[in-house]
């Protein structure tokens, strides 16, 4: 793969999930948690800020550089924070959708070992971009 493929398929992942922030943003409200303060709906849209800006740095040429560092691998490193940063709203969604008929439990209960493949994807971009760079 070539440097200026590697993050491109996470890239515009993100900003497609982080425009849905804010075009559906109601579904995305309720899964926030509640231990988070404020309204639910400034915590999707600044997920979906934070998607769509990790996206579009995920898209950056890698000579584009804060400090020392590629722009595009701290993208990559901002990635696998954000996945784990919400994981607790699937875990919201998951326990919120139990008692909902079938499928939505079913549905719930998939975005959870899923989110683990975002980690992962991830990570492996984090390795490749520092081979590369």
């Amino acid at each position: 793969m070539t440097s200026s493929k590697v993050g491109r398929g996470m890239g515009i992942f993100l900003i497609v999930t982080g425009i849905g922030h804010f075009i559906f943003p109601k579904g995305l409200d309720a899964i926030v948690p509640d231990f988070l303060p404020g309204d639910p709906r400034t915590w999707t849209y600044l997920s979906g800020f934070a998607e769509i800006a990790i996206g579009i740095a995920l898209l950056l040429p890698l000579s584009i550089k804060i400090g020392s560092k590629s722009l595009r691998i701290l993208a990559a490193f901002a990635a696998l924070a954000l996945f784990i940063a919400v994981y607790p709203a699937n875990i919201t969604m998951a326990i919120d959708w139990s008692s909902r008929p079938m499928p939505d439990p079913l549905f719930a209960y998939a975005r959870l070992p899923l989110q683990f493949g975002l980690f992962y994807w991830a990570y492996a971009i984090i390795k490749a971009l520092k081979k590369i760079s």
